[in-house]
């Protein structure tokens, strides 16, 4: 699960996205960037997160499972690079002409 994108389901910061960056029992640890760094990470029970099937890239992910230092950049990068490919795809899947027909790019 380390190195996974989640999605917030309860609290105050529901529908955030995160990274795990470790687990402990039932809790994971979440990271932003922003908000919530690397050394200060969100405790959330497992319940309370929507898990991502995609990680982050290989390099963070190595760093993420041998316990190196992580900066609070590092995860933002992947935050934003997961939100660009996904609001990317959004928007094609999601683009419809006026007549109704379905948008595909050639």
């Amino acid at each position: 699960m380390i190195g996974q994108f989640a999605v917030s389901k309860a609290g105050h910061d529901k529908d955030r996205l995160y990274v795990i960056v470790a687990q402990e029992g039932e809790y994971v640890f979440l990271c932003d960037g922003k908000l919530k760094i690397p050394d200060k990470p969100k405790k959330k029970k497992r319940k309370h997160i929507q898990p991502i099937t995609q990680t982050v890239d290989e390099e963070l992910l190595c760093k993420l499972q041998r316990g190196g230092k992580i900066y609070p950049e590092e995860i933002k990068f992947a935050v934003k690079q997961y939100n660009l490919s996904h609001a990317s795809d959004m928007e094609i899947q999601g683009a419809e002409t006026k007549s109704g027909e379905q948008y595909s790019p050639i």
